[in-house]
């Protein structure tokens, strides 16, 4: 049984929700987001909570339930507070920077490495070993940490490169003589 797909999803005051089939929008203070969802799946909206329900029993249906469920409370996340991921960079000499809204790397390589925003994401960086990544949407808050990330990952001998924050990164033992 879905424990998650159970749960109702609390509406906070300031956002709205719009249902259609298909398809559902949530606006809020910090933006809109809009997701398409399995017609399958009934979502209700009484009393400032949101409800997912699933037609059958059948596996399918089962898969289903949790995430529908786990999209729309993201959505409605991601409206009223936002998410955002930090990134740690390691190395003698790394560094990032912001030129505009660009986030700029220097990570090693004889060239800097330049990154653009996508639409709703913003770069913060409070000194030059951190990066903070924001934005309304999760998963593309998630990526785009992910593809900053890429541009060096930590590697296991000295421990160099971009990760996230709290990430550990199992160290190896070099050549011995």
């Amino acid at each position: 049984m879905s424990r998650i797909g159970k749960a109702p999803i609390e509406i906070p005051s300031g956002v709205s929700v719009q249902l259609e089939p298909g398809r559902v929008a949530v606006t809020g203070p910090l933006g809109s987001l809009q997701q398409v969802v399995p017609q399958r799946m009934k979502i209700q909206q009484e009393d400032g909570t949101l409800t997912v329900t699933r037609p059958t029993e059948r596996a399918p249906d089962r898969e289903l339930h949790g995430l529908t469920r786990t999209l729309i409370a993201n959505m409605v996340e991601g409206v009223t507070n936002g998410f955002e991921k930090k990134l740690e960079i390691q190395g003698v000499g790394y560094r990032a920077a912001l030129s505009g809204t660009d986030l700029e790397l220097q990570v090693g390589y004889s060239h800097s490495v330049k990154i653009k925003p996508r639409q709703g994401i913003e770069f913060e960086v409070p000194i030059p070993t951190e990066i903070v990544v924001r934005g309304i949407d999760k998963q593309m808050v998630g990526q785009t940490a992910a593809e900053i990330r890429k541009v060096r990952p930590p590697e296991p001998y000295k421990g160099k490169g971009i990760r996230y924050e709290g990430e550990f990164v199992r160290r190896k033992v070099g050549k011995r003589a």
